[in-house]
């Protein structure tokens, strides 16, 4: 019984499919695929219906999907439509997850749903600070995780491990200075092979061996 309270809220595959289809008769236009695993269930959506399928989510008796619990995204540069835009959302009602999935291109902006979900707000705000992904409708789309003029978006795949600006406090000057990335000394070049790999020395350490 105990286990019991503590475990996760998944739906069985059956109500689940119950959902899909349910949800199928009522937003089909605004499905583009759909799968089920681990007992949650993911639809891929048109970015240009999800406000209106996230409002049908949240609204409809028997989806009460009414907590919404995350937005990230996924970067795929090599693709057209660059970023997934992936909402989590909760039905406590219904013990149900359900993962909204939006492909959408460099360029694209992405409707706000913090009409619906007030929380969205930061989601969103934290989503445009990582990625640059734009959401019209937003009321205040700013970055949140990241410093005032902050340069290029740190979850970008093509952005730089070093980033481009250094962050300190100068005590001569008494305040935070900004600064061109300086790295302290060069990136050394490791070589992995070992000598039974067919390196022509002995890695320290080995030498011992021989002296036995």
């Amino acid at each position: 019984m105990a286990d019991d309270i503590f475990a996760p809220a998944m739906g069985s595959t059956d109500a689940l499919e119950e959902l899909v289809e349910q949800i199928l008769l009522r937003q089909a236009a605004a499905i583009v695929d759909h799968r089920i695993g681990r007992g949650e269930l993911t639809l891929r959506v048109d970015p240009t219906a999800l406000r209106g399928l996230v409002r049908y989510l949240k609204e409809d008796p028997a989806c009460n999907f009414t907590t919404l619990v995350d937005i990230t995204a996924v970067d795929h540069p090599d693709r057209p439509k660059r970023f997934d835009v992936v909402y989590h959302f909760l039905s406590m009602w219904q013990n149900h997850r359900i993962r909204l999935k939006a492909a959408v291109r460099e360029d694209e902006m992405v409707p706000s749903i913090v009409e619906l979900h007030p929380c969205a707000g930061w989601f969103e705000r934290e989503v445009f600070d990582m990625f640059g992904i734009l959401f019209s409708g937003h009321p205040d789309l700013r970055r949140i995780l990241t410093d005032y003029g902050f340069r290029g978006h740190p979850l970008r795949k093509d952005f730089p491990t070093t980033g481009y600006t250094e962050v300190r406090y100068d005590e001569g000057l008494k305040r935070v200075v900004y600064e061109p990335v300086q790295l302290t000394q060069e990136y050394r070049q490791f070589d992995f092979m070992s000598p039974w790999e067919g390196a022509d020395y002995i890695l320290p350490g080995d030498e011992k061996k021989g002296a036995q």
